[in-house]
């Protein structure tokens, strides 16, 4: 049962941290109100006035919100995994191919026609293509709103969905902080990550390791034969190929970061260059593998490049990328069997990332997969779908809504990227609220949610079944459509009534999960009782702020 907007269950989960640019002050992160307050915010937020230029960043408590009840559509499931979001579009191309033909479909991305969304990119953000020299002489907190907006606008409109779903797994899994490296890091989206996204990992991770971006973010470009910084070597083991339990040692660390000095970039970080001035040319030994004494000159940048051999070749790489990517696409707990196969299929393919895909994107494995939770920036991007609305300017929905969400995009300063757990982001439902209610009630301006479709049919029932196809594939869980025709049924069909009740559809715990988990166990969950009060109060708050 799926029918409210919070429920209480286990477990509290940790303050999330939130991201913030360099301030005149020393500050990291910015800190959220208390959660004992939360009761009293929300009841103050739900009767205050819209406001579009300010979101209510207040947590409410930290409560699991629970997963939805199953499906056997293996399809819709894999539609739900392999996209930011349900669209009524992208459910008729699924069925119109098949589950093979449209995993296929998806894979091949660079087939995919999506000159629409490019045209949008290149039309509204001609910044973006500038060399090197070129972005460093823009203003960086305009480009970094500007790269946030066209990443956005990719995630939610692009047709290569499962590409989009990939390219924020590699910026995570080679997480760089924006505000260290500035526009850097836009010069490695487009030439590392996504360049890369759908190729094999052998590629993407050289590709890293000669970014100026990673190399300026993790010190290595200050790291020289008599002041060594052992910062890149660690992460290169630790977080990009080996994990931390991958068998490497501390002197492992000591001789990768050896091997890796004068690896650094030239100019306004245009390129990465070898200087051999820098490097430590004596010999090493790194897991086992001796790496003898280079010839001075440029012939010692193979030292790093023989490091990037050792590491791809090691077993643990193999089992850290596979458990990974399945803990990105399918679970949180990796199925052992299932990491094995993975596994194999990355040996035998040399690091081939879409047959890893094929072999985690199965109808079996999609059926026995409990829900993912989903991230703020990814429960923005299926809202978007989901509303289809029309976008002039991307800023209304940018970089202050994800702030107020707490995950400021390429904004986690340390190099493990944004957690990917529930219990990280459980306590995020009342900013996600305020997110529905400000979205759905965007009529004039920049971004236009048209629900004149919605109302062509005009009976709460086939209104409230057309919200479901557009958020849910046609799957709204029973008790929720329930709770919205109720409400669209107890007063005048109106747009603004119109405009909530798809508010109210989008911020069920639902619509905040990729997808359905086998068993609903949390149908008797403790305070489940209160749940249609919740969502009336919602609902009667709404209204108010709309007139």
């Amino acid at each position: 049962m799926d029918d409210g907007l919070v429920t209480e269950g286990a477990g509290a989960g940790p303050e999330p941290r939130v991201a913030v640019p360099p301030s005149p002050e020393p500050t990291s992160r910015r800190g959220l109100l208390a959660a004992g307050a939360a009761a009293l915010a929300a009841a103050a937020t739900l009767a205050a006035p819209r406001a579009a230029s300010a979101q209510v960043v207040v947590r409410p408590p930290t409560r699991r919100p629970p997963p939805p009840a199953a499906t056997g559509d293996s399809l819709l499931r894999l539609v739900r995994r392999a996209t930011n979001g349900v669209t009524e579009e992208e459910l008729a191309r699924a069925k119109s191919l098949g589950f093979a033909g449209y995993l296929d479909y998806h894979l091949k991305a660079t087939a995919i026609d999506d000159r629409a969304v490019e045209a949008f990119i290149t039309t509204k953000y001609p910044e973006l293509a500038l060399d090197g020299l070129g972005l460093y002489q823009l203003d960086q907190f305009q480009l970094y709103n500007k790269f946030t907006e066209a990443t956005i606008y990719r995630a939610a409109f692009s047709k290569r969905q499962l590409y989009e779903r990939m390219v924020q797994f590699w910026s995570d899994h080679f997480s760089i902080y924006y505000f260290k490296v500035n526009y850097l890091h836009l010069i490695a989206d487009r030439e590392v990550v996504r360049k890369h996204a759908l190729g094999k990992f052998p590629d993407l991770l050289r590709a890293s390791a000669h970014s100026p971006a990673m190399l300026e973010y993790l010190d290595n470009t200050r790291s020289r034969n008599r002041n060594v910084n052992q910062n890149y070597a660690r992460e290169l083991m630790e977080l990009h190929t080996m994990g931390a339990d991958g068998g490497y040692s501390q002197t492992d660390v000591e001789e990768v970061t050896r091997c890796l000095t004068g690896w650094t970039i030239q100019g306004r970080g245009e390129a990465f260059r070898f200087d051999s001035g820098g490097h430590d040319f004596t010999a090493k030994t790194v897991l086992g593998f001796a790496i003898p004494v280079q010839a001075q000159g440029p012939d010692g940048v193979k030292d790093g490049d023989q490091v990037l051999d050792i590491l791809l070749k090691n077993p643990s790489t193999a089992k850290f990328i596979s458990t990974k990517m399945i803990r990105w696409l399918l679970q949180y707990e990796p199925p052992a069997a299932l990491v094995d196969k993975v596994v194999a299929t990355y040996t035998k393919t040399g690091g081939d990332i879409p047959s890893m895909i094929r072999d985690i994107l199965t109808p079996a494995n999609l059926l026995a997969a409990p829900a993912k939770y989903r991230q703020p920036y990814q429960m923005v991007t299926a809202a978007l779908r989901a509303t289809q609305p029309t976008v002039t300017n991307v800023t209304p929905v940018g970089t202050r809504q994800l702030d107020a969400l707490g995950q400021g995009l390429f904004r986690w300063e340390d190099p493990d990227g944004w957690p990917d757990n529930v219990d990280w982001w459980a306590g995020t439902i009342l900013p996600r609220w305020n997110f529905m209610s400000f979205l759905t009630g965007l009529a004039t301006g920049d971004v236009v949610v048209d629900v004149a479709p919605l109302m062509a049919v005009s009976t709460p029932d086939a209104i409230a079944d057309a919200i479901g196809r557009r958020a849910y594939g046609g799957e709204m869980p029973a008790a929720l459509r329930t709770h919205v025709r109720g409400y669209l049924a107890s007063a005048p069909i109106t747009v603004t009534r119109v405009r909530d009740a798809f508010a109210l559809a989008l911020s069920s715990s639902s619509f905040q999960w990729f997808c359905e988990r086998g068993r609903d166990e949390h149908r008797r969950a403790p305070g489940l009782r209160r749940l249609s009060r919740v969502q009336r109060a919602f609902a009667t708050g709404l209204s108010r702020k709309r007139r």
